[in-house]
């Protein structure tokens, strides 16, 4: 079988639908907001998951559903374990992804430099030529 699709790769595609489907549906807590799930990188041994979390809405501050997250990992260790048939269910740390944020910030600068770009913002050659 070709390393690029390796069983470690595999489990955590798994655990990644399963930990998003357990979020969403089984937390019941108000504070958490809208909460995906962008990746899960295993250890080699797969006894420790880092878990990366984006939060798709700015009303619910990074720490505080990080925290929510964090005291979740138990019982969602334990929903993994119903749910997969693995022989060591990993350990589960909760990480902010912060690709998105730093995405959306690319994105903007973009968008500004090419508003300077564009020929209605530039003075025109005549203009120049008055003052």
């Amino acid at each position: 079988m070709p390393k690029d699709y390796s069983r470690t790769r595999r489990v955590g595609e798994q655990i990644q639908r399963e930990i998003a489907q357990l979020v969403q549906q089984e937390i019941k807590d108000p504070r958490i907001g809208l909460v995906t799930i962008s990746a899960v990188k295993l250890s080699r041994d797969m006894s420790h998951a880092n878990i990366f979390f984006t939060v798709l809405d700015e009303e619910h501050p990074i720490d505080e559903t990080l925290k929510i997250l964090d005291g979740a990992s138990g019982f969602l260790r334990h929903e993994l374990a119903k749910r997969m048939n693995l022989r060591i269910v990993p350990h589960i740390h909760f990480k902010y992804d912060e690709s998105i944020s730093y995405g959306n910030d690319l994105s903007a600068l973009i968008d500004k430099a090419m508003g300077m770009e564009n020929p209605e913002n530039r003075m025109s050659d005549k203009d120049k030529d008055d003052e």
